[in-house]
């Protein structure tokens, strides 16, 4: 075989061979795919790159696995999918990552050029199909454009408010041949507050008697969370994270109020309704972190609004703010720590909302049967290392991580603000393929397991050692508890009839156990950690433990009421 000339532009480069040099520029690591014929020429190029590739067993895993990808890295995810089918399973990771505000290109293959329009095997209009969810779709067709629209791609998943792109490439461009130099490895353009910004916001905060900040969103750093935290410090400023955002803000810093989720800890929401001065970075408190729009007044907020946000768009969309900064939450951060602000507030009030997160998030309340949920949890939160990665998807069950579990470290949080059920097992075979060293657990009740369960055969081929906790309650359990408060008695729809899923992780080639009572579980947790397998641990919740508060016969009886 000829040798290869790798200097750029020096020499005739199939477009699939382009393709994937352009990702070794822009410092891609590890891509996820599920192979198709439309892309051969791609997985060719991708033999003789040092591209670490996911073989996934579902598009949508793999979706969920590049989006875990950017939230992890901040760099978009990449994925690789074929046409039709291929792409439509995909569009669930396209989904989250639009939401989550994610970094991310999903690559799809395309029928030929010459063949569209026609109803071709598989064809999709993918403008039409995924153009209300993706920042920029773009179809590629002249193999020399390659570099100049793979470029634009990262940039623009990366910039402003991140989120995901869609690249379309007709199978037969992918074979085409051109002769063109490799893009540069592009970066996200930091935005900086204005002084006038800072000035105007140092003479809100030194008013305020009843400050709180709420931290969420993306294009933060484990260099911004630590500013951020030096400020909080400094000027005694309460912090709250925002949905499924608690890794923004170290819960063992006196300043933590606490994580504003599905059913907050009401001292919190209070906290947030009572205050004189809000200070919104990187988030966009949406209906999750609002309570249903009920914490802040919509348009016009009741209390002084600080809105801080890198995309120009999301400034003003919900909230009619009293400042808006468009700035990224890094660039604002950093300014915070140079600026020399005060804060009006007496110094206890951050104590005091430290204080309501340690009551609501200590003492694990007891519920139904012999698995208690929240004493495994604190069990574990206990047992694992900060830098540990908790992982989940989308269900009742999350209820007990978002209370009781306390995240101390940037980036070890990876969960859906889209609600997207099958997440947390993608999500942990890309986070602990990507972190071999740390543990990384993910979390799944018994109907959002086997929506992406497929992917612990993904983590058993690549010798990826997971631990899978699935919370096991025989139903969907979210819905039923709407339908007991809303419907009692009358049932449908909910009720599942599960396998045994230690087995299950058996029959892969995996760790597997039975978690029938809380004092097995931690014995069942140090095995599986041993074992060096991606493992499952079945535990069995009673499906009257409905929340970590609530039982579902409480729900039917103040329905009745």
């Amino acid at each position: 075989m000829e040798e290869r000339v790798t200097k750029a532009g020096t020499k005739s480069r199939t477009g699939g061979e382009i393709l994937i040099d352009q990702l070794v520029a822009q410092g891609v690591s590890c891509l996820t795919c599920v192979p198709g014929e439309s892309y051969l020429a791609a997985l060719d190029a991708m033999h003789d790159r040092s591209i670490d590739v996911l073989v996934c067993r579902n598009e949508g895993g793999a979706a969920m696995m590049a989006e875990a990808y950017g939230k992890l890295t901040g760099r978009p995810g990449v994925c690789f999918v074929t046409r039709g089918p291929g792409a439509t399973n995909a569009s669930h990771g396209v989904h989250i990552a639009e939401h989550d505000s994610t970094p991310m290109i999903l690559f799809i293959g395309q029928v030929e050029r010459g063949m569209r329009e026609r109803g071709a095997f598989q064809e999709v209009d993918y403008n039409a199909f995924f153009g209300g969810l993706a920042k920029w779709v773009v179809e590629v067709n002249e193999a020399e454009r390659l570099p100049e629209l793979v470029a634009r791609a990262f940039r623009t998943a990366m910039q402003g408010r991140p989120g995901p792109v869609v690249v379309v490439l007709p199978e037969d461009m992918l074979v085409d041949e051109a002769v063109v130099e490799d893009a540069p490895r592009v970066e996200a353009a930091e935005i900086w507050p204005g002084a006038d910004d800072l000035d105007e916001f140092a003479r809100l905060l030194r008013n305020a008697r009843r400050p709180i900040a709420i931290l969420g969103g993306s294009r933060w750093s484990e260099t911004a969370v630590a500013d951020f935290a030096a400020f909080a410090q400094r000027t005694g400023l309460p912090v709250a994270t925002s949905f499924r955002r608690a890794h923004l803000f170290p819960s063992d810093h006196p300043n933590y109020a606490g994580d504003l989720g599905i059913g907050p800890n009401p001292k919190l929401a209070e906290r947030v309704r009572q205050a004189d001065l809000i200070l919104l970075v990187g988030g966009r408190f949406s209906e999750m972190p609002s309570s249903s729009y009920t914490l802040v007044d919509v348009p016009v907020p009741a209390q002084k609004f600080v809105h801080v946000h890198p995309g120009a768009e999301e400034l003003g969309r919900v909230y009619q703010p009293t400042l808006a900064i468009q700035a990224t939450p890094q660039a604002f951060a950093k300014a915070l720590v140079r600026a020399e602000l005060e804060i009006g507030a007496p110094a206890q009030e951050a104590g005091a909302a430290h204080q309501d997160f340690l009551d609501w998030s200590g003492e694990p309340l007891t519920v139904p049967g012999r698995f208690q949920y929240a004493e495994a949890m604190t069990w574990l939160r206990d047992r694992v290392p900060p830098e540990t990665i908790i992982c989940n998807g989308a269900g009742n069950y999350a209820g007990w991580i978002h209370r009781y579990y306390r995240f101390r470290r940037f980036a070890t949080q990876l969960a859906p603000v889209s609600g997207s059920m099958g997440y947390g097992v993608p999500a942990a075979v890309l986070a602990k393929r990507l972190y071999p060293e740390r543990i990384v657990v993910a979390f799944a009740g018994d109907g959002c397991f086997l929506m992406n369960g497929q992917e612990f055969s993904t983590a058993v081929q690549h010798d990826i050692p997971i631990i899978v906790i699935v919370v096991d309650n025989s139903m969907f359990g979210t819905i039923r508890m709407h339908q007991e408060s809303r419907y009692p008695d009358r049932i449908s729809a909910t009720r599942l009839s599960n396998p045994d899923f230690a087995a299950y992780a058996r029959a892969f080639g995996g760790h597997g156990e039975t978690v029938a009572k809380t004092e097995e579980f931690a014995p069942a947790f140090e095995r599986a950690l041993v074992s060096g397998k991606p493992a499952i641990l079945h535990c069995f919740i009673d499906p009257e433990a409905i929340t970590p508060a609530r039982t579902l016969s409480e729900l039917r009886g103040s329905k009745a009421g």
